[in-house]
């Protein structure tokens, strides 16, 4: 593997959705050596930062001047500086403005290199108890509800598991307009995930808008839903099992320089 970082490279750092203790060494390692790091939310990243003493320049980049930013930041790495670019939490570009950087560093042929992290759609996919061999990550439903019935109606054929973000303030109507368009299928909703309230609820879409109704819960929430006709891990077809050796691609190793 050739040293890291490398000159004129985009790093796109995957950061904790909750515990520190989830930054991975090479993240530490890239964030504490690139000549600039993009962040969603500069104040947020820079209590990261200091928690592991580290001290990089940070610039904004979000939905409000990512038009402007990212030929700065693109003019940046045709320069040979080494950029890295956070969200809040996760991994960036997944439902965040870093991928409108990330397709013109693209486009501008600029090397776009991931640094793996967290991701609390698939936390919450892995603990939901549905099947876990297919899925769609749906992110953010729309915010107006005739707009979301018209996007829950067009998902109700879908076969695959559906995964999505809802905000605290949406999430009793997000669930309301499921059940009333999908019915009673099995459903998940993990808030906090890896903080110290981390929880996941487990059971229909009615009993998880009967919960929501009874008790608001707070916090960030991913809510996972059965695909059609799928209402739990074992109604996959038999010759089609989560993780057949058969469906895998095959391993390739690289061998060591």
């Amino acid at each position: 593997m050739s040293e890291e970082p490398a000159p004129g490279a985009l790093y796109l750092v995957g950061t904790p959705i909750g515990n520190v203790e989830d930054l991975s060494p090479r993240a530490l390692k890239i964030l504490g050596a690139v000549d600039l790091i993009a962040a969603e939310d500069t104040r947020h990243t820079r209590q990261l930062l200091e928690r592991f003493g580290v001290r990089r320049p940070l610039v904004s980049y979000h939905d409000h001047n990512k038009e402007t930013r990212t030929p700065e930041l693109i003019a940046r790495l045709g320069e040979g500086a080494s950029i890295a670019i956070v969200s809040d939490a996760g991994s960036p570009g997944i439902s965040d403005p870093a991928f409108t950087l990330v397709r013109a560093a693209a486009g501008a042929g600029v090397p776009v290199v991931p640094i793996p992290g967290p991701s609390s759609a698939l936390c919450a996919l892995e603990v939901s108890g549905l099947p876990t061999d297919r899925f769609a990550f749906e992110g953010f439903l729309p915010r107006k509800s005739g707009r979301r019935l018209a996007r829950i109606q067009e998902l109700r054929e879908e076969l695959r598991t559906l995964i999505f973000f809802e905000s605290p303030h949406r999430l009793k109507a997000a669930l309301a307009d499921l059940r009333a368009v999908l019915g009673e299928r099995p459903a998940s909703i993990s808030r906090e995930l890896t903080k110290k309230f981390e929880e996941t609820r487990r059971g229909t879409l009615g009993s998880l808008l009967a919960w929501v109704e009874s008790k608001p819960p707070r916090g960030e929430f991913v809510l996972v839903v059965a695909g059609a006709g799928r209402g739990g891990a074992t109604d996959a077809p038999e010759d089609d099992e989560p993780g057949d050796p058969d469906d895998r691609e095959p391993e390739v190793k690289e061998e060591d320089e």
